[in-house]
């Protein structure tokens, strides 16, 4: 069985007047929630072959930030250029692509295409992954050229609000 994790970068800094979109930095919370998520990871027992993160700032910081967590080697995150603004056509298409040889995949990426991805593939009805929102998938397929519509059941669950306090 194959595991495809989503993960939508954390909150980002809308305050830097001098960021495009793509160069927004995380903000204090956002740095604070995913390092607070990849501790949860961690607790579910939930680890990575492979993790492909946007190259946006906010994406690629929050991914390194969650490997360091999970004792991932942040030098072995694949930066996707594809994963910025990616639509569900766009994200099933790299995961299509995926080597057979890895059965755990993080995908770090951006709203709205992440909620739309995980409906389409389990038929979730999440609603709207919030920042730094974390939806394990266990897909019923033995290869990632498999995976279309449904293939999937959402197992974990989980977002830096559910942990306030």
């Amino acid at each position: 069985m194959l595991q495809l994790t989503l993960i939508r970068h954390a909150k980002s800094s809308l305050n830097d007047a001098l960021a495009n979109d793509y160069e927004r930095p995380l903000d204090q919370s956002g740095l604070e929630n995913a390092t607070l998520m990849g501790r949860i990871l961690r607790a579910h027992d939930i680890g990575f072959d492979l993790m492909i993160s946007s190259p946006a700032q906010r994406a690629s910081t929050t991914a390194e930030l969650l490997a360091g967590e999970l004792g991932y080697a942040g030098a072995d995150i694949v930066y996707n250029k594809s994963l910025y603004g990616a639509d569900v056509n766009t994200l099933l298409e790299v995961v299509q692509t995926l080597p057979d040889n890895i059965t755990q995949v993080a995908l770090v990426a951006h709203n709205p295409g992440l909620t739309e991805f995980c409906d389409y593939l389990c038929n979730a009805n999440i609603g709207n992954m919030p920042t730094c929102s974390v939806a394990s998938i266990r897909l019923a397929v033995d290869d990632w050229s498999a995976v279309f519509r449904e293939t999937g059941t959402v197992y974990m669950y989980e977002y830096p609000g559910r942990h306030a306090g």
